[in-house]
């Protein structure tokens, strides 16, 4: 796991943490995978790229069935975990470090019409974090339902509602690798893949 600022230059602080992001432990189904980081946010950064994709099985083979090709496979969920650190601390931050996080995911059109949708979803990242001990201040994000309708030669697709979050917050040092945990899980959630917290429902994705 690399990072913007030079291998060489990069500080003690910085180090302890990329090592403590690859102890992190994740579900299968999300894959996880290392980024181009922003150079601008902070003068040190590291980001990684999440999706989960749903594989679509083609049934059983059979001599008589006529060979159709399988479908794409359709991604549930994907999404950025950005950490950023400044060793001369940030008072925005009010810390050295910095999570950014953004979340999107399609789901049923019916959705769209829950009106608690987005706060659903925030109630969710707070929930991951706190089961997950990962300790933070300073959070802040917003959570965004978006209505595609096509037209045109393309009016034949459903209308389709994807719900954005993207949130920011400051991590206690200790126990870093925590806060990736979280996210991977919250990533799993947004993907409606159970097992979840008790009493949480998934939030039913898209299916065609």
């Amino acid at each position: 796991m690399s990072a913007t600022g030079g291998v060489s230059q990069l500080p003690a602080e910085f180090v302890d943490a990329l090592t403590a992001l690859r102890a992190a432990v994740r579900r299968s189904p999300l894959r996880l995978e290392e980024i181009p980081a922003p150079s601008r946010l902070a003068p040190f950064a590291v980001a990684l790229g999440a999706d989960i994709v749903d594989l679509p099985s083609t049934g059983p083979f059979s001599p008589q069935r006529p060979f159709t090709p399988a479908p794409g496979p359709e991604e549930l969920a994907t999404g950025r975990f950005i950490l950023l650190y400044d060793p001369q601390g940030s008072s925005v931050w009010n810390g050295k470090f910095r999570i950014v996080t953004y979340i999107r995911a399609q789901l049923e059109s019916a959705m769209g019409e829950d009106a608690l949708l987005s706060s659903v979803a925030w109630t969710w990242l707070c929930e991951a974090l706190e089961n997950h001990g990962a300790r933070h201040h300073s959070i802040a994000g917003t959570a965004t339902r978006i209505h595609s309708e096509s037209f045109g030669t393309l009016e034949d697709r459903a209308d389709t509602i994807d719900i954005e979050l993207r949130a920011s917050w400051t991590p206690e040092v200790a126990g870093i690798r925590r806060h990736l945990e979280a996210w991977a899980e919250l990533v799993c959630m947004f993907a409606g893949l159970p097992p979840l917290p008790e009493g949480v429902t998934h939030l039913p994705h898209r299916r065609s």
